[in-house]
């Protein structure tokens, strides 16, 4: 789960009398909502060009603490519109390092979730670095961790991709709050929680023309030594709106991307980068940093026929995955002061919903 899809929120018909004064609670109520969903900050990290069927790859040590969902996902630019349909793939930390694949797709969405914890039971995710893979083909969608398959999405799954995210999907990072629907309670208390991302890189899909005879190319690969070109920060409400993402808590040292979850006022990473001591795991060394060979968005299903897309969420669970669809109620009894704490609501969710994504992934 990373966003939630736009709605329009249309208020309620009035006397001109009622309406003047919804006025001044509306002016009441924007003043209020100015300031950022809650006193948490949190972060997003995107490759703003969309990349095609391929291999999607980074080096994470997630963020740790029940609570906090620390994510990597692919994510079709648009998606959370009312009038799109939603692509979203996921890696996604919840509770007590748990880790989860999220594939969700549809108009509107549908999600499709696994738990691993039999799979990754000796790995500790948020105490040591490990390499995070998926792997886009117009047939199948398949997530692995240090080089272990987690999972194989075929037939429909892979389809609703190569159908409908025939441009490409953008890489993300993205740390936020939870609750005790989705991820765990949260606590401020356990503030500040990082999430760690040693390289990323994308290797487009090239059947029998690839790098050492394989079916793919590289496309770029990155190391973080600074902030690089081409990337972006977030800077919207998270998906449950207990955080706004923000580009003070993204930083570049020591040859790593650092996602911090923080309070308002502490923002940003100071002290030192842990260190990846297994150099790249079962994944394959830690590449160089190098720059973007591709100069932009990739095709990678182009030599297949067409481009897809890796969709996913966390729809299964009951968190708003595409919001609540809510419209808003007449007043009844015509009342201000009946009306004004309803008005406050509905301006609060339209706030959270008409900030831009997350992403999605979540």
């Amino acid at each position: 789960m990373s966003g939630f899809r736009l709605s329009r929120v249309r208020l309620p018909t009035t006397t001109p009398v009622v309406r003047a004064l919804l006025g001044l609670g509306l002016l009441a109520a924007t003043s209020l909502l100015a300031a950022p969903a809650s006193a948490t900050a949190s972060a997003e990290l995107y490759r703003t060009a969309p990349l095609g069927y391929g291999r999607f790859e980074a080096r994470i040590r997630f963020a740790p603490e029940s609570g906090v969902i620390s994510s990597f996902f692919l994510w079709k630019d648009g998606s959370e519109l009312a009038t799109s349909y939603w692509n979203e793939l996921d890696f996604e930390k919840l509770g007590d390092c748990q880790l989860q694949t999220n594939s969700i797709y549809g108009m509107p969405e549908s999600g499709h979730e696994e738990l691993h914890a039999a799979d990754i039971a000796d790995l500790d995710l948020c105490g040591e670095y490990h390499t995070y893979r998926f792997e886009w083909l117009p047939d199948a969608i398949t997530w692995s961790i240090d080089d272990v398959v987690l999972r194989t999405d075929t037939g429909a799954d892979a389809a609703a991709y190569a159908e409908n995210a025939t441009e490409g999907m953008q890489m993300r990072f993205n740390v936020w709050p939870g609750n005790a629907s989705f991820g765990g309670i949260f606590s401020e208390s356990v503030l500040p929680v990082h999430q760690y991302i040693a390289w990323a890189r994308h290797s487009a899909y090239t059947p029998d023309a690839g790098d050492d005879g394989s079916d793919f190319t590289l496309t770029f690969e990155e190391s973080f030594d600074a902030q690089p070109s081409g990337w972006a920060f977030g800077s919207w409400d998270s998906p449950l709106g207990l955080s706004t993402h923000t580009a003070d808590n993204v930083t570049f040292s020591e040859g790593t991307a650092i996602l911090s979850l923080t309070t308002d006022d502490a923002t940003g990473f100071t002290g030192n980068v842990p260190a990846d001591t297994a150099m790249g795991g079962l994944g394959g060394a830690q590449p160089g940093s190098g720059g973007d060979s591709s100069g932009g968005a990739t095709t990678g299903g182009a030599a297949s026929g067409g481009a897809a897309s890796g969709g996913s969420g966390t729809d299964g669970s009951p968190e708003p995955e595409g919001g609540c669809g809510c419209s808003v109620p007449g007043t009844g009894s015509g009342s201000f002061w009946g009306g004004a704490p309803l008005l406050l609501l509905v301006l609060g969710l339209w706030r959270r919903r008409t900030s831009e994504l997350h992403g999605r992934s979540a």
